[in-house]
This record gives structure tokens, C-alpha cells and sequence, in this order.
């Protein structure tokens, strides 16, 4: 078994203990796919017909409003990205996905999940249970970037995905927690000062 099937595989026991069959069934199943930084998943008008499950690397999530990009996510190692607005529904998608770094991903689409179901079909509620928390987790960081303040939004960047700090460009940075960059030098002063 390869690095990333024993990945995929760990991720899915977290969920629910697995069978040797079902393990078996997830490694064969696995369609990896490595992107270039630079190269896009998604792009604002297509419809979206697969989810991708971050092997390595890092997804940045974005939309253009009057030429601008506004950064509205970033997906990392062990995250699901799935379309809210798209995947399943035949709509086209609100936003772009590039990679930031050598992205590898696991790319899953609704025949092949369906071909699983039928082999295992406990794995229909696991993969409920996925899809509920890809779109909270995402639901939670829209939520955020409507009620908290910049400042407290970046906060949470450094409590909860404290490398991403490091592997993003603060420019991509500035745009997510929704600020110029010279005010994100700010803020970040700010703390460090609070912290001294």
C-alpha cells in the first residue's frame, strides 16, 4: 500500500473503524491527481463534478467581484474540497480553486462513490458524515468573515491553521481575513506588541 492510500484510509478509520475489505476497497477506488502550483481545480462558471480530498499541498479558494480577487478559503492537508453552490446540483461555481503550492489530491466523483455504495454500503453514511462537516467547516468560515473583525479573524488563522501563516503569500492573506496587506502589517504588530 502507497503513503497516500495509507493516508486516505487513516482519515476515513478516524470516522469509523474499517474493515480489511473496505480498506481494500477505498485504496483500489483512489484516483490520485498531482496539480502544479499555479494550476486550477475549479474554475468561477464551471459546474463541479468532483470533490478533492487534500493529500498534500495547499487550495486557495477565491472569487473576482469588480476585477478584484477576494480570497474566501484555503484547503489544506486532511480537508475535503467540495463545491457548496455546484457540486451535485449542475450549478456553475461562484469561485476559482488554485493551487498555492504541488498540490495532491484524491479525486472523487459521484459515479465512482456510487460503484462503492453498492459494494459497501455503510460507506453511504460516512460519506454523509463527510459532507456534513466539509460544508459546516466552510459554513463556519463564511460566518466568520461576516461577524468577526479582521483582527479577530486573523487571530483564529493563528489559533487554528498556525502554518498556513507561513505558506501563503500575505498579500492572499490580507485578502481572506478581508484587508489591504499594509493593514494586515498592522494588526499583526498590533499582537506581536500585545504579546511583548
Amino acid at each position: 500500500m502507497t503513503p497516500h492510500q495509507e493516508t486516505f484510509i487513516r482519515y476515513f478509520s478516524q470516522i469509523s473503524p474499517l474493515t480489511v475489505e473496505e480498506a481494500e476497497g477505498i485504496a483500489q477506488s483512489m484516483q490520485t491527481k498531482t496539480f502544479q502550483k499555479g494550476e486550477y481545480l475549479l474554475r468561477q462558471g464551471q459546474v463541479s463534478g468532483s470533490t478533492f480530498f487534500i493529500l498534500e499541498g495547499c487550495v486557495r479558494e477565491y472569487t473576482v467581484k469588480d476585477i478584484e480577487e477576494q480570497t474566501t478559503h484555503f484547503f489544506t492537508e486532511g480537508q475535503w474540497a467540495i463545491s457548496l453552490n455546484s457540486f451535485g446540483t449542475d450549478q456553475a461555481a461562484t469561485h476559482n480553486w488554485v493551487c498555492v503550492e504541488k498540490t495532491t489530491v484524491v479525486v472523487g466523483d459521484e459515479q465512482q462513490a456510487q460503484q462503492l455504495f453498492q459494494q459497501f454500503p455503510r460507506f453511504e453514511t460516512i460519506s454523509r458524515t463527510i459532507m456534513e462537516a466539509a460544508f459546516s467547516e466552510q459554513k463556519a468560515a463564511l460566518t466568520s468573515y461576516y461577524t468577526d473583525t479582521p483582527e479577530e479573524r486573523y487571530l483564529k488563522v493563528l489559533q487554528q491553521r498556525p502554518g498556513l501563516i507561513q505558506r501563503v503569500p500575505q498579500y492572499h492573506l490580507a485578502s481572506y481575513i478581508g484587508v489591504k496587506p499594509e493593514s494586515l502589517s498592522r494588526i499583526r504588530k498590533r499582537i506581536a506588541s500585545k504579546e511583548g
